[in-house]
């Protein structure tokens, strides 16, 4: 084949980062490999998120930068992916960008194999290994072995429609991936040397597939040999059940820490959200989440500035993130996103100056409230899996997802310890190194040496 090298760009959740390493893997089975600069790049694929206007804005600028590239080189080929392209792309979209070669939708790499494959079809060895191709993931020659936690998504799209989501319109409508594809995958990474794995869904909680809901994928994977440890996000209050509590709390290798988004604080606010629940339907969920994980760690979404969001209706909103006390705030201001309903139906009537004052509000106790939580960590030890070097450190995470480094000579990577906690603060811990706590080295298969046999890697 003329074309060797490729480089992925990827805006986004988590959704879309398992998405780059579907079309990594799939790219890598048919001799490709990757390069972190684009300009050394045959295959430029950009991986995009429209959730956020700053993030559509991102991903118009990263592909604007790309036209004198191609310009100069013709030959290579542009991949433009994700939600900004949808279930389908536009017309409008297609006469914006003529420079992009393959256009594909999100959690999909077939049109761009599809375009590659056509453009090498007299490689008979490159289309027969193409039509030869399974489902198992197989990491970028430069992770395996390296990437210790990775992402299987188990629920594509969402029908749930909030009125300010977009993602019903670019990721489709809601549907479950089968339970035996999802643990070949799963199998497939563990022996490329991941220890943890977080399934993911829009509305993670609503998985279903022949009669198995999540805590019975739960049950599955947690049987899967040489996994560590499993997590799973995003949950929703609506669907997040007593049995799927109680299967967190059972399952050793479940991690103790759940991502729930309330969004808003006030009932009017939710209700223009339609997100189909009260307050106090969220703090009933808070108590029993934490009465059955009473050592466990809880994450939310809050986004401000909603359309008709009084100062009232927020200062409700700082109250009840106040009270609750929770681990983390991922927090958003609103931006209107085409197609929306609060886009066609809603004025977006709270100055942007506003938006960000309330948003800083909130930034601020919320880096109040994770200072005081870690602070319960000083001088405890934790169990910490180390995923990897960042400035010189060790860094890795506890079950409860608290941020953790230190410093030790030796290689560590993908091993489970023991690590004193010296030093606490809002976003991360610093420790000591105690002991391991599992003795035996996790060796991963040795996937550097060939070409990967047809049938797959799982044994």
């Amino acid at each position: 084949m003329s074309l060797v090298r490729y480089h992925l760009w990827t805006a986004g959740c988590q959704m879309n980062v398992a998405d780059s390493q579907r079309v990594a893997s799939e790219l890598e089975r048919l001799g490709y490999r990757h390069t972190p600069v684009a300009e050394q790049a045959d295959v430029i694929v950009l991986n995009t998120c429209v959730v956020r206007q700053s993030a559509e804005d991102r991903a118009i600028g990263r592909l604007s930068s790309l036209r004198p590239l191609k310009e100069q080189r013709p030959e290579v080929v542009i991949n433009l992916m994700g939600c900004m392209v949808g279930l389908k792309p536009s017309p409008e979209l297609r006469r914006s960008y003529p420079y992009v070669d393959v256009f594909s939708p999100p959690s999909d790499p077939q049109p761009l194999l599809d375009h590659l494959v056509g453009r090498s079809i007299e490689d008979l060895h490159t289309a027969q290994r193409f039509q030869e191709m399974d489902q198992e993931l197989v990491l970028p020659l430069e992770q395996r072995g390296r990437l210790i936690s990775a992402h299987v998504p188990v629920v594509y799209g969402c029908s749930h429609a909030c009125t300010f989501c977009v993602i019903p319109f670019r990721r489709g409508p809601e549907r479950s991936r089968p339970v035996d594809e999802i643990l070949a995958e799963v199998e497939s990474l563990v022996a490329q040397g991941v220890r943890e794995i977080t399934l993911l869904g829009q509305i993670v909680d609503r998985y279903q597939y022949a009669g198995l809901g999540l805590s019975g994928l739960l049950r599955e994977v947690q049987q899967v040999d040489g996994l560590h440890r499993i997590r799973f996000l995003t949950s929703h209050p609506n669907w997040m059940s007593g049995e799927l509590i109680d299967t967190v709390a059972e399952l050793e290798k479940v991690c103790p820490h759940i991502e729930v988004p309330v969004q808003a604080g006030d009932d009017t606010v939710l209700e223009n959200m339609r997100r189909g629940y009260q307050v106090a339907d969220y703090r009933r969920l808070i108590g029993q989440i934490r009465a059955a994980l009473p050592e466990g760690s809880i994450a939310t979404d809050i986004i401000v500035g909603f359309p008709g969001e009084s100062a009232d209706q927020f200062q409700r909103t700082f109250d009840l993130l106040e009270q609750l006390r929770l681990d983390v705030a991922h927090l958003a201001r609103y931006s209107p996103r085409p197609r929306t309903v609060s886009a066609r139906r809603m004025k977006d009537d709270v100055p942007e100056a506003e938006k960000m004052r309330r948003y800083r509000r909130l930034e601020q106790l919320q880096e109040a409230v994770a200072t005081e939580i870690n602070a319960g960590y000083q001088d405890r030890t934790v169990e910490v899996l180390i995923e990897d070097r960042r400035k010189g450190r060790w860094m890795g995470r506890t079950p409860t997802n608290k941020l953790v480094f230190f410093n030790s000579p030796r290689e560590l990577r993908g091993e489970v310890v023991q690590v004193r906690i010296d030093h606490t603060g809002p976003w991360s811990l610093r420790g000591t190194l105690q002991m391991q706590s599992d003795r035996q080295r996790f060796v991963p298969l040795d996937l550097n040496a060939g070409p990967l046999p047809a049938e797959g890697i799982a044994q």
